[in-house]
């Protein structure tokens, strides 16, 4: 293999090297495709299908596919044209050629990259081939290959790609910089290249030219995607400019999209990078953020059951983990919760008076979080439902962000929010169960409490659930006193509800 000392520095002296790296194939599923393709009784679908399982053997069939097509035709946008193109026996002779791994294992670089591109592909297949049905082959093929120009960099340099994660998703430094340091090159730049030289299909090279040369109209679709909490406007600001509006419904943008969340999410699920993906995702969907990130979350773990591999990192594992956690930075303990029993039997006593000492809402969801945090929690969150129960909006927050105050969640979004406000109930989560519930709360709500110990409950007046509480001991594993302290408090609100509700 190449050694850095003779890297290539250049887009030429690169573009050379990378196309003269062969990359090997698992034995196994080699013989697997190859005896498909001399079963007469296999269809092309089917043997597409097998060979989604190897995408080093799907670039390397698409790759030959274009190669040998007349430069004035397009280039094959799925695994099924290049095997038509090619026909099947002289692509069982390509699959044949290919180097085999034998008994030894993958090289760990280029596997992870690769489980990346199959995590771009599901959730490309599930966000957007069944609303684009007659596109779902190039959705699929081209979001699973989108990387594929990086796959020969890795096997041959897999020290770059551990750098780069390392650097960059670790430690925050420029991608740029360090794609500079590494390579001598853009790496955007440099995937553009590859993939005009190898004839890739269009959808691919049109999202690298994008994020390398057109960068205006992603821009200005990121800066409306922001303000995810006002549809209205989003759509008002697309009807007013309608080269932008074409712009981000063509089909070609889901594959980008997909990468782009499987990319960010490699490090970190609330990372500033991912909720762009994530709020640009629900303006090219038209739906709302939450229920975005809610799928998202679903495909990631869907992705995993199919493709994670011992020894390498898959996303969906970081669904357990309290949010503020990276994959390539410590862990931080949190600090232990303080209770303040005096004040917490004051509070409750307040809550609990008769006739209700409160004038408004307001005041009495004050003494809530009071009570609640003098109990032990440490952070707390109280919701208002309207009373329709198709909005949750902040009323009280402490131990959180300052964008805690302005949270408004949908319920229909979530089975967890709308099984909670069909009736007074509470969810205690804890590592035993959260990768049961977490993908069907509310990114959003994970966001602020990145946590294993959570606790949920809704509160009724007059038979309708009217208040949501999520609370947690900064991370920590909640203590039976607390617990105690907790369902206690939610009583004395419940009963300081009912009593406000005489008064009013």
């Amino acid at each position: 293999m190449p050694t850095t000392k003779n890297a290539p520095r250049t887009l030429d002296a690169w573009l050379k090297e990378l196309d003269g790296v062969r990359l090997p194939v698992d034995s196994t599923q080699q013989e697997r495709v190859r005896r498909a393709m001399l079963d007469n009784r296999r269809s092309l679908r089917d043997i597409a299908d097998l060979i989604q399982n190897s995408p080093t053997i799907a670039l390397g069939l698409l790759r030959a596919a274009n190669r040998s097509s007349n430069s004035l035709s397009e280039p094959s946008e799925s695994l099924e044209v290049a095997l038509n193109r090619l026909g099947l026996k002289r692509a069982e002779s390509i699959v044949s050629q290919m180097p085999p791994l034998g008994n030894e294992p993958p090289p760990q670089a280029l596997a992870q990259l690769q489980l990346i591109s199959h995590h771009a592909s599901q959730q490309a297949s599930g966000l957007f081939a069944s609303r684009l049905a007659r596109l779902w082959q190039e959705i699929h093929w081209n979001s699973l290959l989108f990387l594929a120009p990086f796959w020969p960099l890795v096997y041959a340099y897999p020290h770059y790609f551990e750098q780069w994660e390392r650097r960059v998703l670790g430690d925050g430094e420029s991608a740029r910089r360090v794609e500079r340091e590494l390579l001598g090159v853009s790496v955007i730049q440099l995937g553009l290249t590859v993939a005009q030289r190898w004839r890739l299909p269009e959808w691919i090279v049109q999202g690298y030219r994008l994020l390398g040369h057109d960068r205006r109209l992603l821009v200005q679709a990121l800066h409306i995607a922001h303000d995810n909490e006002h549809p209205l406007h989003q759509q008002q600001m697309l009807d007013a400019d309608p080269n932008l509006r074409r712009w981000l419904t063509q089909p070609a943008n889901s594959i980008l999209l997909a990468n782009g969340l499987a990319i960010s999410s490699h490090q970190n699920w609330s990372a500033p990078h991912t909720l762009r993906w994530q709020q640009l995702t629900g303006l090219y969907l038209q739906v709302p953020l939450g229920e975005v990130q809610q799928l998202i979350h679903q495909h990631a773990v869907s992705s995993a059951r199919q493709h994670s591999v011992t020894g390498l990192w898959h996303p969906a594992l970081a669904l357990i983990w309290p949010w503020s956690d990276c994959r390539l930075r410590s862990k931080q303990p949190p600090k232990p919760a303080k209770t303040e029993p005096n004040v917490w039997k004051e509070q409750c006593t307040r809550l609990l008076a008769t006739p209700s000492p409160f004038s408004n809402v307001l005041q009495l969801t004050e003494c809530a979080r009071l009570a609640l945090e003098a109990g032990g929690m440490s952070r707390t969150l109280i919701l208002l439902a309207d009373r329709s129960q198709s909005r949750l909006m902040a009323q009280q927050a402490v131990g959180l962000v300052k964008e805690a105050a302005q949270l408004r969640l949908d319920p229909a979004t979530s089975q967890v929010l709308k099984h909670l406000l069909s009736k007074p109930g509470q969810l205690r989560l804890t590592p035993a169960n959260i990768a049961k519930f977490s993908a069907l709360l509310p990114g959003s709500l994970k966001a602020l409490f990145p946590s294993e110990h959570l606790l949920l409950r809704s509160i009724a007046s007059n038979e309708r659930v009217v208040m949501l509480i999520v609370a947690d001991q900064g991370g920590l594993e909640i203590s039976d006193n607390v617990f105690q302290a907790f369902g206690k408090t939610a009583q004395c609100i419940e009963r300081a509800l009912a009593t406000f509700a005489r008064k009013t």
